[in-house]
């Protein structure tokens, strides 16, 4: 009589597949039927349709008036217990804010996964320039202030990864060339923070500076992102630096 499967060869994939489910979901695809879910999970529909049943019950997804699902606010909570993320944006909230104030532009905080630069908080400013930038979501270092401030403090082998890619070109002016990143790494490294001069949008200007923990180690990033032209880059960066010196010392320690 063959034996039964393991707990863990009969959880894992539908473990996967879940995660596939949950996958579909992006910041351009909120609301998805059963049938989209199926379509951009590459799943059967029945499979689909007995696993959002279950994320439903647990609360990871929720179903709108219309029968279309999205993601559901147990999700949230549960992705809000992230530490590196938590900690980090109680830490630095105060100082954001105080930021906010003094110059009514966006403020930005940002950490490194991999090859991107998660955003874990960002405060708009009262009539600041428009962003595209989202709490959550996911950019390239290489174009934005924050980025190239986790790219020009990340190791050695990240940094060979991410320029060993193409890069995407948002303007005229973002940076695509090995030679053009490495050289503003080395900026970033020299003076103590990054521009990104309208390398993302062409009325943007980004200023950014490293957050570091106790062990001098750079684990974030904040910015400072005003319409071009309408700041000096050394005001911005006193601010910035500034900002950032200030949250560094409330960083709690490890665990």
């Amino acid at each position: 009589m063959p034996s039964m499967p393991s707990a863990a060869a009969r959880t894992g994939p539908v473990v996967a597949r879940a995660l596939q489910v949950l996958g579909a979901f992006t910041p351009d695809r909120r609301s998805l039927t059963l049938s989209d879910l199926a379509r951009h999970s590459g799943l059967p529909v029945s499979t689909v349709h007995r696993l959002v049943a279950e994320l439903v019950a647990w609360g990871a997804l929720e179903r709108g008036p219309a029968g279309c699902y999205h993601i559901g606010l147990r999700l949230w909570e549960i992705g809000s217990l992230a530490p590196r993320g938590l900690g980090l944006r109680e830490a630095a909230l105060p100082y954001l804010e105080d930021l906010s104030q003094v110059t009514r532009e966006n403020v930005q905080l940002a950490v490194r996964e991999g090859a991107e630069v998660v955003f874990v908080e960002r405060i708009a400013g009262s009539g600041a320039v428009p962003v595209l930038t989202r709490v959550g979501g996911r950019f390239a270092l290489t174009a934005t202030g924050v980025g190239l401030v986790l790219l020009a403090h990340a190791p050695a082998d990240v940094q060979e990864q991410v320029l060993a890619r193409p890069v995407e070109r948002y303007t005229e002016r973002t940076l695509t060339t090995a030679r053009q990143i490495r050289a503003a790494l080395a900026d970033t490294r020299a003076r103590g923070y990054a521009v990104s001069d309208r390398q993302v949008t062409m009325d943007a200007l980004s200023v950014a500076a490293p957050i570091h923990d106790l062990d001098g180690q750079v684990v974030a990033a904040v910015s400072l992102v005003v319409h071009h032209g309408s700041a000096s880059t050394q005001a911005l960066a006193h601010l910035v630096r500034t900002s950032a010196r200030a949250i560094s010392r409330a960083l709690p320690p490890r665990h």
